[in-house]
Order: C-alpha cells, then sequence, then structure tokens
C-alpha cells in the first residue's frame, strides 16, 4: 500500500505542475503546436512503457470494432478535450482555469443520469451547486476588482471541455481493454486529426527550443508518466478510493507553482471559489454515503 501511496503522490505532483508548464509553453508555442509535440512524446513513453512491461502486442490484438471506439475517444481525448483546455490556459490565468478544470467530477455525475440511468440525489444537487457557485466565485468580477482580467470565453472552454471529459471516461470505462493501451491508441489516433488541425490554423515549425522542452515537460508529466504512475498506484492499492482522495491535493499544491514560478498573485476569490468547487466534490463523492451511515446508525 506504501507504494501505491508513493505512486499517487508523485502523479499529484506531476498533475501540480501541468497549469504552470502550459502557460509558459504557451509563450514560445500556439496551443495546436503544444498539443502536437505534448501528444508525440507521450505516446513515445507510452508506447516505450507497454514494450518494457511486454504489454506492446495488446496493441494489435483488438477487433475492428474496438479499433474504431478508440479513434472516436482519441478525438474527445485527447484532440478535443487538450484542444480546448490549453485554449482555455491560453486566454485565463491559470489561477482560474486550473479549478475549473477540476469540475469534470461533477459532470461526470450529471452525465451519469441520461447516459447510465444513475440517480441524482439530493446530496448530488447540493454538491453540484456548491461547486458551480465556486466557478461563479471565480469568475465573476465587481467594478472594484484589481486582479487578472477574466475572458468569458476562456471560462466557457474551461466549462465545456470538463463535458467531453467526463464524457470520454463514461465511455472509456465501457471497454474492457488493458487501459494503458487504450490510452496509447487513443493518443495515436489523435495525431493525424492534431496535425490536420495544426496545418489548417498554425504550422509545424517551432521558433523558440524552449517550446519543445515545454511540450517534453508536458508530454511526459501531464499525460505519459502520469498515466502510468496512477493507474499503476489504482491497481496496487487496495480500495481506490483512498488513493483517489490524492486527488484534493492538486489544485492546491498546483496554486503554489503558479505562485512561486508564474508571479501570480493569488487572489481572495481564487480561494474562495477553489473551495467551494473541492467542497462540491467532496460532497459528490462522500455525502451519499455519510448520510446512509448516519441513518444506520443507532
Amino acid at each position: 500500500m506504501k507504494k501505491a501511496y508513493g505512486l499517487g503522490l508523485l502523479t499529484v505532483l506531476f498533475w501540480s505542475t501541468s497549469a504552470t508548464a502550459f502557460k509558459i509553453t504557451l509563450q514560445y508555442l500556439d496551443v495546436l503546436q503544444l498539443l502536437l509535440y505534448a501528444i508525440i512524446t507521450a505516446i513515445i513513453i507510452l508506447g516505450s512503457f507497454l514494450l518494457i512491461s511486454k504489454r506492446f502486442m495488446k496493441v494489435f490484438r483488438l477487433k475492428k470494432k474496438e479499433y474504431l471506439f478508440c479513434m472516436i475517444l482519441g478525438v474527445m481525448n485527447p484532440f478535443l478535450y487538450y484542444w480546448m483546455a490549453v485554449k482555455a490556459y491560453d486566454l485565463l490565468p491559470a489561477q482560474i482555469a486550473q479549478p475549473i478544470n477540476y469540475t469534470w467530477v461533477i459532470m461526470l455525475t450529471l452525465l451519469s443520469v441520461p447516459l447510465l440511468k444513475q440517480s441524482l440525489g439530493k446530496v448530488q444537487i447540493f454538491a453540484t451547486l456548491t461547486c458551480y457557485s465556486g466557478v461563479v466565485v471565480l469568475s465573476y468580477r465587481s467594478s472594484a476588482y484589481s486582479g487578472p482580467d477574466i475572458n468569458y470565453f476562456g471560462i466557457f472552454l474551461a466549462f465545456s471541455c470538463t463535458i467531453i471529459w467526463a464524457l470520454y471516461w463514461i465511455y472509456n470505462v465501457q471497454s474492457h481493454q488493458d487501459t494503458i493501451v487504450n490510452i496509447f491508441l487513443n493518443f495515436i489516433f489523435s495525431i493525424p486529426f492534431i496535425a490536420l488541425a495544426c496545418g489548417l490554423f498554425s504550422s509545424f515549425k517551432v521558433q523558440d527550443i524552449r517550446g519543445l522542452m515545454g511540450c517534453a515537460w508536458i508530454g511526459s508529466f501531464e499525460l505519459g508518466f502520469a498515466f502510468i504512475t496512477w493507474i499503476s498506484a489504482l491497481k496496487l492499492s487496495h480500495g481506490t478510493h483512498k488513493i483517489a482522495n490524492l486527488i484534493f491535493l492538486t489544485p492546491f499544491i498546483s496554486l503554489i507553482f503558479i505562485h512561486m514560478v508564474l508571479g501570480e498573485d493569488i487572489v481572495l476569490q481564487t480561494y474562495i471559489g477553489l473551495f467551494l468547487i473541492i467542497a462540491g466534490i467532496f460532497l459528490e463523492k462522500y455525502g451519499q454515503a455519510i448520510t446512509e451511515h448516519n441513518r444506520c446508525s443507532p
């Protein structure tokens, strides 16, 4: 279990650098260039891991329908999801884009109602209202506000990409294949779409090597190694919820990097909004269980 916690904490540290890495890399590359070269890096890492773990041949053992399914999911993530998410980081201060991104947990619950025929109880409704009130707090700026400017199209993108991320995982769980193999194929199938978009709306030419260095970091620690360590941590744990709880640390550690590296002054609204979002996610995950426990208690 110690190894599982170690890998889980390592993943949290990886993901905590993502917002900062996005903002720095976007100084040298545009969104599509960043996405293309980061995904290529992730493919190399995931492919190498499958080779080392002697699982690479699983890539060629899927049925035609499964390959088509992987391609559709690859269009959703990483292509559409990261295009929208990274663009949101391009338009917004990192301290705003990053917390909004974490509302995907609530979006997953909401979409599970029509797609998986799950019910939505009072606790989940309250959790949803709490979480999205945090988004409102992050987004609202009064005339007296003197902090960073808000681009509301960026808010829209940050919120909308949570829908794609939630849909991706809802449909991804329907596959019974090796998770790393699935993610590797999603990334492989996304490359033609990303390359086409890059050719149409951007270019493949990199002016500054620091852009590629940023892509290497993002491809390694937001995507490649992070997926490997997180999935490994979940497999090694006796209860996945114990490891999943570590994810609550990510946005708070991320704010440290955002302040120390990017130099963003973290305003009070960010802390309040983030607290409401995390509180909503916590209620969604554990509120119903706590309610049931109290009912059963003498």
